[in-house]
């Protein structure tokens, strides 16, 4: 079965295909995108209108319409929840700026925030860059992302605004709570289940990476060093992929273990058995619940998960992701 895809409206908005450089500095100063790209990823709550007891809908009337949001994250519960986006202007490009989310049941309603949504960097350094990945002249360069408590199941109406140079903008969207996820949550027993390595396809790298080129994390086999040592284990089909994201976090993956490898083992997981979304998933998918792609798990040195990212996520996030699992 194919899974769902979680950026889909970005997917089908744009042309997704990230890559880049190693942050906003090295790469970005020569673009005409830095000076956004700086000011989205400095966010303070100060920053956006304060709720004082106003609806959404009165909080959206602040701002002018126009952008439209692509979720990067679908599984939500009650609980602390991550909430990745993007923003697309009218013409079609990434659109970047200070963000916050706000929060209500129905726009209708109180509503709650703003909670900072800081844009985090999806540009690696040219080593670490697949085919396809961004040019320099790319418009995508990072995610929006947020944490929220989101208190029960059911549906929630959210609001991101935007500060631009010609004003505050407003994209509003929904986002639906489930009761519950087989995906496993922080602090809970990552599954112990066997993951493909180079030696288990008898050599064949293009059998367990579509990457092109393939990346070198397949050494390892999650069920041999899981509760041992400190885990990353990357979800991602970078040629295959629906939201067409996870190429890029397979690069952010690629560049960081050369900042980790002492510490953390990397392991990248394709997702659909013999390559083909026709056959269905990988049996590490199904053991750890996921219906969308791609997924990070930080897994601590006792087995048990240290952090989760869903969807598109930059480096600012894989990076806390590692050092939650190092703790």
């Amino acid at each position: 079965m194919a899974l769902r895809a979680c950026l889909i409206a970005l997917a089908a908005l744009v042309p997704l295909g990230c890559g880049g450089e190693r942050d906003q500095g090295e790469r970005a100063a020569r673009s005409p995108l830095e000076p956004q790209l700086a000011s989205a990823a400095r966010v303070a709550p100060g920053d956006f209108p304060a709720v004082g007891g106003r609806t959404l809908q009165q909080i959206a009337d602040t701002a002018k319409a126009g952008p439209q949001v692509g979720l990067a994250t679908s599984v939500f519960v009650p609980g602390i929840n991550r909430i990745a986006f993007g923003l697309i202007d009218p013409k079609g490009s990434f659109l970047y700026g200070k963000t916050a989310v706000y929060l209500a049941p129905t726009p209708r309603d109180r509503s709650r925030g703003p909670f900072p949504a800081p844009a985090d960097s999806l540009l690696v350094r040219p080593p670490y860059r697949s085919r396809g990945a961004a040019e320099e002249d790319a418009e995508i360069a990072a995610i929006y992302s947020t944490q929220v408590r989101l208190p029960r199941a059911g549906r929630y109406a959210a609001l991101m605004l935007t500060q631009t140079a010609q004003g505050a903008l407003g994209a509003p969207t929904q986002i639906t709570v489930a009761k519950r996820t087989p995906v496993p949550a922080r602090g809970e027993p990552a599954p112990r289940v066997a993951t493909d390595t180079l030696a288990s396809a008898g050599g064949s790298i293009k059998a367990i990476d579509t990457r092109d080129p393939p990346d070198d994390m397949h050494d390892l086999d999650l069920r041999d060093v899981v509760g041992r040592r400190p885990v990353a284990l990357l979800f991602a089909t970078p040629a295959l992929c629906e939201s067409r994201v996870c190429g890029p976090v397979t690069d952010i993956a690629q560049q960081l273990k050369a900042d980790y490898r002492d510490r953390v083992a990397f392991i990248h997981q394709e997702v659909y058995r013999d390559n083909d979304p026709r056959k269905g998933l990988r049996p590490p998918l199904e053991a750890f619940g996921l219906r969308s792609e791609p997924w990070l798990f930080t897994i601590d040195r006792d087995g048990r998960v240290a952090a989760r990212l869903e969807g598109s996520f930059g480096l600012g996030e894989f990076r806390r992701a590692l050092d939650a699992a190092l703790r």
